[in-house]
This record gives structure tokens, sequence and C-alpha cells, in this order.
């Protein structure tokens, strides 16, 4: 009996999405999306704490039917595994956030819009109603942030997810060589007065950009709350005081995440700042994570160690690359079924079941 043929075109892993990705686009469009800050320790150390764990297995475990659902922020969602928020996929596909919006909705994923992204926020709720979070810079002028995030809230969006590791960028160097620049056409789509790519100019010192406002702070948080009827959820949070502040009130939610190494490096890989922050939120407030997700079974590891959900960021986009909404589909569908497989294997039929047990202490 001969095997059956496979379509060896179609990537198999996320590392082979992302390696077809890098084949296709230019040098810029990689270098912004590889990059970290500084030297990328923080960049690397995401992978890093994934691999240092090992799972332990369970046998004889009826896993014929396994369940992935979940509630959070109100919504019943078929999978653990969110759309991070990314900027500029213009950069990656002709059809941007639309194709992202077509993909993650064909996953049945929810999808969190980049505050950067290149195309109106209404169009691409459109394309995926019900399923679209929008993530929030918040910026200088009130006014315009408050516009915006109303916005957002009357377009059909479920969550504010509000940056708040980001009053300034990180020192991306990567970036910074290559002189990185939105090319001619593409624009911050959602910002009417910052539509050129002069809005990303930084200071004379190099520390402060115009689209980054340095004041951000808890007292922001709260007057946030007096604009929007949203959830309101933290992004950045890697201090357990500050994930407690957070469940005090401030939020309805953090996501547990260092910017994907792009900002501050050295600082502690998101998988090992998680558990901390989950015993700091000790279930007041659902606690997500991002950072270096590339296989199920880190996904079944974020779970264990506190992470009601998990997003993802550059394998997204690496699909974009490749295939438009159908590698975006596909990079989603991938880490469920790797997901789905991990369970069965682990013993655990329940996202629930997926607790500290499942980890192999030495």
């Amino acid at each position: 009996m001969t095997a059956e043929p496979t379509n060896a075109a179609v990537p198999l892993t996320l590392a082979e999405f992302a390696a077809e990705a890098r084949a296709k686009l230019t040098v810029a469009a990689w270098e912004y999306l590889d990059s970290g800050a500084a030297d990328e320790h923080t960049l690397r150390a995401n992978r890093a704490a994934f691999e240092a764990l090992s799972l332990h297995p369970r046998v004889l475990r009826d896993v014929s039917a396994l369940d992935t659902s979940l509630e959070l922020l109100g919504q019943r969602l078929a999978h653990p595994v969110l759309v991070a928020p990314t900027g500029y996929h213009g950069l990656f596909h002709p059809d941007a956030e639309r194709a992202t919006a077509r993909g993650a909705a064909a996953a049945h994923a929810v999808l969190t819009l980049s505050s950067f992204a290149n195309t109106r926020l209404e169009d691409v709720v459109a394309l995926h109603p019900g399923g679209v979070w929008f993530q929030l810079y918040v910026q200088r002028d009130r006014e315009a942030t408050r516009a915006l995030v109303q916005r957002a809230e009357a377009a059909g969006c479920r969550a504010i997810v509000v940056t708040v590791d980001t009053p300034v960028l990180g020192a991306r160097d990567r970036e910074h060589r290559i002189g990185f620049a939105l090319p001619e056409g593409l624009t911050i789509a959602n910002f009417p007065a910052a539509r050129s790519v002069l809005a990303h100019r930084q200071d004379d010192e190099g520390v402060y950009a115009s689209l980054l406002d340095p004041t951000l702070d808890w007292h922001t948080l709260h007057w946030l709350r007096g604009v929007t009827r949203l959830p309101i959820v933290l992004k950045g949070v890697l201090s357990p005081d500050d994930a407690g502040i957070a469940a005090d009130g401030a939020a309805d939610g953090v996501i547990v995440s260092n910017h994907g190494g792009r900002n501050l490096d050295t600082v502690p890989a998101a998988l090992e700042a998680l558990p901390r922050v989950a015993e700091a939120v000790a279930d007041r407030i659902p606690v997500l994570m991002d950072g270096g997700i590339r296989r199920g079974t880190d996904v079944a590891k974020a779970l264990a160690l506190g992470a009601r959900a998990v997003l993802v960021g550059r394998p997204v986009l690496w699909g974009l690359a490749v295939a438009g909404e159908t590698g975006v589909r596909d990079v989603l569908a991938t880490l469920v079924r790797e997901l789905k497989q991990a369970m069965s294997l682990l013993g655990c039929t329940r996202l629930a079941q997926l607790d500290g047990g499942i980890l192999w202490h030495a």
C-alpha cells in the first residue's frame, strides 16, 4: 500500500510559515516583523521559556470528546487562541487587515485590531462581526482618544485593549538600521491627524514619539472607564504589583506581555512572569498572555501557568504574508489542532484540566 500524497506546498508548522514569509517579504518588512529590542535577549527568552518546560502526560483516560471552548469577557469562544494586535498588515499582504479579519473569522478566533492598522476599523469589524477587540494607544489629545474609543464601540468592537508598556519606543536597533518607514500609499487609517510616516518621528533625543503618550497613568484608565461601556484589558503587564492594581478595579483583564521582546530588553519572558501575575490577580479578572507561542503545546503550557487564553502576533503575519486570509486561517487552525492533540496525549478533555499537573516537575 502506498502512502497518500501530501501537498508539500502548504506549510505544516508555524516554523515553515516563517521560512516562507521571509522568502516572500522585502528586507524592510521582514526586519520590522522579526526584530526585537536592543540585543534581543528577551525576544529569544520568550521561546526559551517554553522550551525549558516539559509536559507530564497521563494515560488510560477517555479523551474521545474534547472541549476547547471558554467564556471570556462575556463572550463564548471556540478556543483560547486569539490574534494579538500587530501594526501595518499592508506591509505583508495587499488586503492588509481585511485578509486578517477574514482568516480569523474562518478560524473562529478573536482578532485584536491594532491602532496602527492600515484599514479602517469599521471595515474590519464588518468582516468579523462580534469577533474584534480594539487595541488602543492612548493619545496626548484626550478628545481624539475619546472619539476613537467611542468609534470602536459604535462599530461593534467587543473590548478595548490598552497597551500600557509603551510610553516610549524601545531601542529597536534593527528597525533603525534599515530606516524603517511605511511605504508610499500605506497610512495609519484610524488616526486622521497622523496619516503620514512623519507621525512616528521621535524628538531630537530619539526618546519620545508623537503617537505615544508618556503621561499615561492609572488616573487615565479611570478616565477611560468613563468614556466607554466596553471591557478594558491592559496589555503589557509583567509586574505582579501592577496586576494587583488592575484587578482591584482598574481593568477587566490583563495580558502578560513584553511586547514581543520589542520594548525593554532583558525583562523576563512573558511565560516566566505569568505565574506571578496570575497569583497576584487570584482569579479576580482574566489573565491572558502573548509572546513566543509557536506550538499547541505552548498554548497548553501557558494555560497550565495561569493564562485563560493566549494571543499570537508574528505567526499570524507569517500566514498573512504566505497566503493572505487562507494563511491566517491555517496558522490559527494549526495551533488549535496541535492544542487538541496535546490535550488528548496529556489525558485532558477540557481547558480547566490544563493546570499545573500537566507540567513535569523535576
